[in-house]
């Protein structure tokens, strides 16, 4: 047998081991690559990488409503259709409604909110007949009222307000937001200095008076001589002036240069949780000016 077949010349052996040396350099070039251009982001000086700061740090609120408050817009797009209702039926405006809604169940994220479907903090009365729910307020163990769903709720401030005390502001258009606010604070209903202000901020935020409509002169003066004449027929227990204090629950605080979660939520006697929690919060971020419910 020729011995030739099964030996090879030593410049071949070089060759081949020179080229498989060149493969494996090769296929471990684009790994490398991979590895350094990783660990080059990670430890990126002073965050000069923005990928890596995208990821590392936590988006700062801007102006804009969905910024501020996504659970806002959520409250506004699930309850907006009960508002319309109300004001079509009784004049109330409905961007009044939901500014009331928001601001006094912190987007529906409040304990009354959450527990008793209570969405504007109304407060037993002698005349009320349905379930009770009981938390410390302005006295020991005071009673609010409990509803079977939000719109029980939302249909009962209407009729809350059907008093003597705001029966002027059934006379107002019923797209005049700005009016109402300030006949709400005038007749009693809220003890906070700035309460017409707040709801008249929430409106403007959220552009809720898209969902208020106007009418013509025979349609209100037919629905004042409606809601009117049930205000006269209508003699619900109200608390006595003396009480100086309004029918509802409602403490906000306006977050100033400097808040943070924690020092507010100290300020009135919450955990940085309760008070994320009652404001639809998924972080510590604030921004000035912000509206926080700071009474569960």
């Amino acid at each position: 047998m020729d011995k030739r077949l099964y030996t090879f010349p030593l410049s071949s052996v070089i060759y081949l081991f020179l080229f498989s040396i060149s493969l494996g350099l090769t296929s471990c070039l684009p790994k490398q690559k991979v590895l350094q251009s990783s660990k080059s982001r990670q430890q990126a000086p002073n965050g000069n990488d923005r990928e890596g700061l995208s990821h590392n740090h936590p988006h700062r609120p801007s102006g804009n409503p969905s910024a501020i408050s996504v659970s806002a817009q959520d409250y506004i797009s699930r309850y907006k259709a009960i508002a319309i209702q109300e004001m079509n039926t009784y004049g109330i405006p409905a961007s009044i409604t939901l500014a009331q809604g928001l601001l006094e169940s912190a987007n529906g994220n409040s304990t009354l909110a959450q527990e008793a479907n209570n969405h504007f903090g109304i407060k037993c009365t002698s005349d009320w007949k349905g379930a009770s729910f009981f938390k410390d307020d302005d006295a020991i163990n005071d009673c609010f009222r409990v509803y079977r769903s939000p719109e029980d709720s939302f249909r009962d401030h209407s009729e809350f307000l059907l008093r003597k005390r705001y029966a002027a502001l059934f006379e107002l258009d019923k797209d005049d937001y700005t009016g109402w606010a300030h006949g709400l604070k005038k007749a009693g209903y809220a003890t906070n200095p700035r309460y017409a202000e707040l709801l008249i901020d929430l409106i403007e935020r959220y552009g809720l008076y898209e969902y208020d409509r106007g009418e013509k002169a025979p349609e209100k003066i037919h629905r004042e001589e409606r809601v009117l004449t049930e205000i006269a027929h209508n003699n619900p227990d109200e608390p006595e002036k003396a009480e100086a204090k309004p029918p509802v629950e409602m403490k906000i605080h306006e977050v100033k240069q400097g808040d943070t979660i924690f020092s507010i939520s100290k300020r009135y006697g919450l955990s940085t949780v309760e008070l994320k929690s009652l404001n639809g919060l998924d972080n510590d971020s604030l921004v000035v000016g912000q509206l926080l419910l700071v009474s569960k």
